[in-house]
């Protein structure tokens, strides 16, 4: 295949835009971050990318918390809406129909409409540039129980959440595979088949 090289720039592959919610002592606010992502499993750690001209980057930079909680397609305008204007000017949940409830360990709100809030606590700050990361350990995690099945099992792929590739939103798509099936025996796919035609 052929292909053209390029200067080094910010693209890269679907990432799932987050609506980050964060709380001072006399406001709270969300904004919209395109760069987050897992960067650790013990402890499960992440990280948001986040302009210092930003409303929110003070009020995570001293409280040192934040939720990143993860927007539906349905609320792909919202998402949108909360990552092109300033909690400065306006109150963004209000105006997008979003509800703050009380988080479980960190005292940033998540956002109720939300499938999945991660509460996080930050360890480190880098400056990079045009941003600075603010890395951090997720000390909880807020599921939608409907996702949930009898045997505790996350089914997040039925929430539909948002994909985000290059400033453009999609809606997530077919199933093409699961984590270990390159080298899964043939009986062991046989039985998971199996199990999911009886459901």
């Amino acid at each position: 295949m052929a292909k053209q090289v390029w200067k080094g720039s910010a693209i890269f592959g679907p990432m799932s835009p987050a609506l980050v919610s964060c709380a001072g002592d006399k406001e709270k606010n969300v904004l919209t971050i395109a760069w987050t992502g897992i960067i650790n499993s013990h402890p499960p750690m992440t990280y948001i990318s986040v302009r210092p001209e930003r409303h929110s980057y003070h009020i995570i930079d001293e409280t040192h918390e934040f939720v990143i909680n993860f927007p539906t397609s349905a609320q792909c305008n919202m998402t949108d809406f909360c990552g092109v204007r300033s909690g400065s000017k306006l109150d963004k949940a209000e105006k997008c129909g979003f509800h703050y409830a009380p988080s479980s360990v960190v005292s940033a709100p998540q956002i109720e409409e939300c499938p999945l809030s991660l509460e996080c606590r930050v360890t480190e700050r880098k400056d990079l540039g045009s941003h600075s990361m603010f890395i951090a350990e997720i000390v909880a995690v807020q599921i939608d129980e409907r996702y949930i099945d009898s045997r505790e099992k996350l089914h997040l792929q039925q929430a539909g959440l948002l994909s985000y590739v290059h400033g453009e939103y999609f809606a997530l798509g077919r199933k093409c595979g699961e984590f270990g099936s390159s080298v899964m025996k043939k009986s062991t796919a046989a039985k998971r088949s199996a199990a999911k035609t009886k459901k």
